[in-house]
């Protein structure tokens, strides 16, 4: 017998996962303007790339999504994990989905100042915090952090010459 954990994957979002997603975000981002079935649609439509973890029943447990723009730029569009599974890793594994989707771009989000946590899973991920939004977040008016990450920052002693 097997006793090895399962280890969690990503998943590709699909039309069918929306529903689950959109009613996932009104319970994430109440206060915030959380995200409607037809706001995912587009971004579906757009190409955008969106992933997804499942549950054994097919429950959405978490999504992620990434905005590639200019050659050299990403932008982590959203990070959702249902409320009974944070604190499993699960954020984490999106997060290094879309890190690795991104490949060698510089990566940029926004997160709010309030939300330790993620502040925190950014961090250890190699963001740093580099400008503030004052009352970014709608209707709420929360502010906001914006985060970079270079995907292949410079070793540290990389400025240092050989004597």
């Amino acid at each position: 017998m097997n006793t090895r954990p399962r280890t969690r994957s990503t998943t590709p979002l699909r039309w069918w996962d929306i529903e689950q997603v959109a009613a996932l975000e009104q319970v994430l981002f109440p206060t915030d303007s959380p995200w409607t079935a037809a706001m995912f649609w587009a971004e579906l439509a757009a190409g955008r790339y969106y992933v997804v973890m499942r549950d054994g029943s097919g429950r959405v447990d978490g999504y992620a999504g990434l905005a590639v723009g200019a050659q050299d730029e990403a932008d982590v569009q959203t990070i959702g994990v249902r409320p009974d599974r944070q604190g499993t890793g699960l954020g984490r594994a999106l997060l290094r989905d879309l890190l690795d989707a991104a490949g060698r771009r510089r990566i940029y989000l926004e997160v709010r100042t309030d939300n330790a946590a993620a502040i925190a899973l950014y961090r250890s991920e190699g963001f740093a915090t580099i400008g503030l939004r004052r009352q970014y977040y709608r209707p709420s008016g929360a502010d906001a952090y914006t985060m970079c990450r270079l995907a292949d920052p410079p070793p540290v002693d990389a400025g240092k010459r050989r004597q």
